[in-house]
This record gives structure tokens, C-alpha cells and sequence, in this order.
């Protein structure tokens, strides 16, 4: 009997670094990843939706619908406490398309400086969102508390990674490294939850092509 070929994923995103960590979570399972950069004809995806889960299904379905595949999207956002919740859902376009990370890490330091520890509670949020042909979408969703450290610090990661304090360790997410950010970050806890319904998937992909 010849093998069950993998089920193809893509994942909705261009982002070297988002492709990198995503793969890592869903390493051993029994798919095939792909990501935006092995389709370079599918055009920008929209993010104007007004939540974490309206961005991710609507990148989700539009993928799934160029490339003929299950696709996998996630949106995720700081929501910073003191700042009434922002940047939130705005988070990757915070201060505008041109903005960079340090960018943006620097405004938020600007706007709670001088804001105590005890008040600079935040925490990451993220939502999965995975689409079949069909247009069947699943959402899941991670959440990671902390707090929003004094300075930058860390070399890992992306994002606001290196200003989210991560109480528990007592680092920023870009402190601690890919092995522990895989196990506790928003992300990671979102795709945990992903993965049961991804290996469905697989494995009834898997007798769909057997019959």
C-alpha cells in the first residue's frame, strides 16, 4: 500500500520569523508546511477587522481559497492595561505601516513612563484561526500575562518581545529563547490548542485519499 502523503498547510504569512516559530510548534505532526512565501501569487491579506479572530478567519479563508489548501492564520496583539487595552488588535500597525518594531516598543516605554510596576500589568493574546476547502473555519486562542518591562532586553523573538516582561520567569519573552517562548507564549498556547483538530484533519485527509 503506498504511503498516505501529509496534509498540506499553509501558513497565512510572509513573516520569516512567524514561519519559523509556527513550524517548530507543529514539527511532529504528520503535515506538510508550507507558508505565503511558496505562494508568492497571493496577494496582501487584509487586517481590518475589529478582533484577533475576525483578522485571523478572514486570512485564514482567503488563503485556503488562492491555494486550494487548509491554511492556518493567526492574529495576535500587546493589550497593555494602563493603555486602556492598546495597542490591541492594532498591534503590527500601531504607529502605521512604516514603523518598525523598535519602533513601536518605544512608544509604548514613552506613554508609561513614570507608571509603576504594580500598574503595567499586559498580556499577549493570540488567535488561530485554520480554514479547510470548504470554508469550514476553527478558531483557537493562547493568552500569556505579564507585564511591560523599563527597557528592551533580548535578542529573541519579534514583536514587543522584548519589552513583555514574563512574571513567572522574571525575563522578557526575548530573554527567554525559542525553546521556552514554544512552550508558554501566546502563540504556542493557541497552536497547542490547534494541533488535535490539525491532526483530524490529517488523518482524515489521509482516508479520503485511500479510498
Amino acid at each position: 500500500m503506498a504511503p498516505i502523503p501529509p496534509l498540506v498547510v499553509v501558513l497565512a504569512t510572509r513573516n520569516p520569523g512567524k514561519v519559523r516559530e509556527l513550524a517548530r510548534l507543529l514539527a511532529d505532526l504528520p503535515i506538510d508546511l508550507k507558508s505565503l512565501l511558496d505562494f508568492p501569487q497571493v496577494p496582501p491579506l487584509s487586517e481590518d477587522g475589529a478582533t484577533y479572530a475576525e483578522n485571523a478567519t478572514g486570512k485564514a479563508l482567503a488563503v485556503a481559497r488562492a491555494t486550494g489548501l487548509v491554511a492556518l492564520a493567526d492574529d495576535s496583539g500587546l493589550e497593555v492595561d494602563a493603555l486602556d487595552g492598546a495597542p490591541g488588535v492594532h498591534s503590527s500597525r500601531w504607529l502605521g505601516e512604516e514603523a518598525t518594531d523598535a519602533d513601536r516598543n518605544a512608544a509604548v516605554l514613552a506613554r508609561l513612563r513614570g507608571v509603576p510596576p504594580s500598574a503595567r500589568m499586559a498580556r499577549f493574546r493570540a488567535i488561530v484561526a485554520i480554514a479547510h476547502r470548504d470554508a469550514t473555519v476553527r478558531t483557537f486562542e493562547g493568552v500569556v500575562e505579564g507585564r511591560i518591562a523599563d527597557i528592551p532586553a533580548g535578542e529573541h523573538g519579534f514583536g514587543y518581545d522584548p519589552i513583555f516582561l514574563v512574571t513567572e520567569h522574571g525575563r522578557t519573552m526575548a530573554e527567554l529563547g525559542p525553546e521556552i517562548k514554544n512552550r508558554i507564549s501566546h502563540r504556542a498556547r493557541a497552536v497547542r490548542a490547534a494541533r488535535a483538530y490539525l491532526a483530524t484533519l490529517a488523518v482524515d485527509e489521509g482516508s479520503e485519499a485511500e479510498a
